[in-house]
């Protein structure tokens, strides 16, 4: 029987991805402290997730009036840690739950995101994966010396061939080329070692790459792109996707032209996971889980909103009135996350939609309340989603932390696991296991991508 896959989804900030989310009186304060986040590294796996997944920006909030006096003074997603870090002090204190962080391709050297990543995986015995983001904020670029972000469309052929450069360098250890026999005094066989020496448009690399392959041969790829060109990469690359479907109908459609793009992409279909955000709000009882959602539908500020919509689109939403509704030049310049844009005019019906239409057809800075009620009936929801399909399993947010991971493990994921949807215990120990994908060979990515090939000009590692 087909099994769902589960994804908690951390943020290594002050709040959860809900700005709001530290001003509820159940959510603890100490998110600087390891603790934090090593009790919901065990909460996660003791519902037998597939893997705790940390999202990452590179700058705070800070182009609403040009200003982040007022990012600090509401805790607006203002504390950022390195989530790779936070990942290390989770994967201590677990042995099956895959830890997944974000990497820039567009700030980052791929010699760097490679080497971290696979130490990673070493270190927690086969959990790690890399989430790859292009970035696309202005104040990202600034904090990283750019005077803007790149061009969408080129922002993903850069990444094409950044990750073309972690495949090479992850694919230039062949399994057998440790030896390690102080008899002989032979560490190593050299001939297994081999350089990649890349030369694209973009980014060149020569090797040869530092670190050994490890047990589940390399660290799992996820990508999100919302965009047309965005999923175009996530077909090539990805074999875990995030996306962001709200209705099951668009979620149903979506999810199919998704697979076969993939499928496009000379890629299996089923080798490609598609799990999709929700925040669910569960209690024992339809009431209780009602009383929790007024609380947390309480919580966000009218700013929060604002802020995070003008760090998403690039945009001073502090610029114009509420009730001012945004000229065809100002919606064709928005640069970030135009898919913000493109949703906001499709449910409003408004070519040129307000500040206020922004902030309520968005949900920017609020959680869904779709999903409010009892083990049963969330479970009811995530069945349908899963069964339609519209999706292979769920990124779970939660507005209040760790509480909510706790109440969705301990009162949701038994009932998904009488229902035969979920597991009831890990298949195996790495997060390829977990995700249902095979160890992954060197060179496989090779077979199927020939613009790779035309421009690395040595020849493949181990040809």
């Amino acid at each position: 029987m087909r099994q769902m896959h589960l994804v908690g989804f951390l943020q290594a900030q002050n709040c959860t991805n809900f700005a709001s989310s530290w001003r509820h009186p159940e959510s603890r304060s100490d998110f600087l402290s390891p603790d934090y986040y090593q009790e919901i590294g065990r909460i996660l796996e003791r519902g037998k997730f597939d893997l705790g997944f940390f999202d990452d920006r590179l700058s705070m909030p800070d182009r609403y009036g040009a200003d982040h006096v007022h990012t600090i003074e509401h805790g607006i997603r203002c504390v950022k840690m390195d989530p790779v870090v936070v990942l290390t002090m989770m994967g201590a204190v677990t042995s099956r739950l895959g830890l997944g962080s974000t990497a820039s391709t567009t700030y980052f050297e791929p010699f760097h995101v490679a080497r971290v990543f696979q130490t990673l995986d070493l270190m927690s015995n086969g959990r790690a994966a890399w989430n790859i983001v292009t970035s696309l904020n202005d104040g990202e670029a600034s904090n990283m010396g750019r005077d803007e972000t790149m061009e969408h469309d080129s922002r993903y052929d850069r990444a094409d061939e950044f990750v073309e450069v972690v495949l090479g360098h992850w694919d230039s250890w062949e399994d057998e080329a440790l030896i390690v026999d102080k008899a002989t005094g032979r560490f190593g066989d050299g001939q297994k070692v081999h350089r990649l020496d890349y030369m694209g448009r973009f980014l060149r690399s020569r090797g040869p790459f530092t670190v050994p392959r490890s047990p589940q041969g390399r660290p799992v790829l996820i990508q999100a792109g919302a965009s047309a060109r965005g999923k175009r990469f996530s077909a090539r690359w990805a074999e875990l996707v995030f996306v962001g479907y709200t209705r099951i109908e668009e979620g149903r459609r979506d999810y199919a032209e998704f697979k076969a793009l993939v499928a496009a992409a000379g890629r299996d279909p089923d080798g490609v996971k598609v799990t999709t955000s929700c925040c669910p709000i569960v209690a024992p009882t339809q009431a209780e889980a009602e009383d929790k959602a007024a609380l947390i539908a309480a919580l966000p500020l009218e700013v929060d909103a604002l802020s995070l919509l003008s760090e998403a689109l690039n945009f001073d939403f502090a610029s114009k009135g509420l009730d001012e509704a945004f000229t065809d030049e100002e919606l064709a310049g928005i640069s970030g996350l135009q898919a913000i844009r493109d949703r906001v005019v499709a449910r409003t019906g408004k070519r040129n939609p307000t500040v206020r239409d922004f902030m309520v057809a968005s949900g920017r800075g609020r959680p869904r309340m779709d999903m409010v009620g009892d083990a049963r009936f969330v479970a009811d929801r995530l069945e349908e989603w899963f069964t339609t399909p519209a999706c292979d399993g769920f990124v779970i947010q939660a507005p209040v932390c760790p509480g909510s991971y706790a109440d969705f493990v301990d009162l949701v994921v038994p009932e998904l696991q009488r229902r035969g949807l979920f597991r009831r215990e890990y298949a195996g120990t790495t997060l390829r296991d977990h995700l249902g994908l095979a160890r992954a060979e060197r060179g496989a990515w090779r077979v199927r991508q020939p613009a790779a090939a035309e421009r690395v000009s040595a020849p493949s590692p181990g040809s």
